[in-house]
């Protein structure tokens, strides 16, 4: 089918995925119609079918795209080495590339139970990569008797669920500034597993 007379796919198709993800993140994607993601765009509401063939297949590829943008953004920040090192990059770079994203985050954790069977194993597949990134930090550091971690999946788990709870309070311009709350979530993060502060200048200072 063709498309709209004056469309561009390159131009319109993301921006009804945009518009999608604000919709989910504020109303919820049970509670958000096509029409209503049609009107946000500015376009018909049939004419929305020719850049996606359905609700379904927008929240699938938005939590893909999320997923595939943060683990290609740590593969170029993962700075190796030392486990505390990585565990203080891996922690700022979490909360970072989260306060960038927030409707992102607010979809990808919320709405994973309305996925479609076969669209959550590919989504959760993607997760547990993600979720192997702080798993092998804190092994390796726990190996080099740097760290304290009874349980690694659930320590990963706990970080993670720590730094990405970032999203739900803060607001730019206020009492601490960005660097300063990744500083702090960083040092968190290191002290949860008992990480010797072994490099103190290296721990608590900003990054040049």
């Amino acid at each position: 089918m063709a498309r709209p007379q004056g469309s561009d796919a390159g131009v319109t198709g993301p921006r009804v995925r945009a518009a999608a993800e604000r919709l989910f993140a504020r109303h919820g994607y049970a509670a958000v119609s096509m029409r209503a993601i049609a009107s946000e765009v500015g376009i018909g509401a049939g004419a929305l079918y020719h850049y996606t063939p359905d609700k379904q297949a927008l929240l699938f590829d938005m939590m893909r795209e999320h997923l595939d943008a943060l683990l290609g953004a740590w593969a170029e920040a993962d700075p190796g080495g030392d486990p505390v090192a990585r565990l203080d990059a891996w922690a700022r770079f979490h909360v970072g590339f989260h306060l960038d994203r927030p409707e992102a985050v607010v979809v990808a954790y919320g709405e994973l139970r309305n996925l479609a069977p076969g669209n959550f194993a590919v989504i959760e597949r993607l997760r547990r990569r993600y979720e192997a990134v702080p798993e092998a930090i804190l092994r390796a550091g726990a190996e080099a008797g740097l760290m304290r971690v009874p349980d690694i999946h659930l320590a990963a788990m706990g970080l993670i669920a720590m730094l990405t709870g970032v999203n739900t309070w803060f607001r730019a311009g206020g009492r601490l500034a960005r660097g300063e709350v990744e500083r702090i979530h960083a040092r968190m993060a290191l002290a949860s597993v008992g990480a010797r502060d072994l490099r103190e200048d290296l721990v608590g200072a900003e990054p040049s």
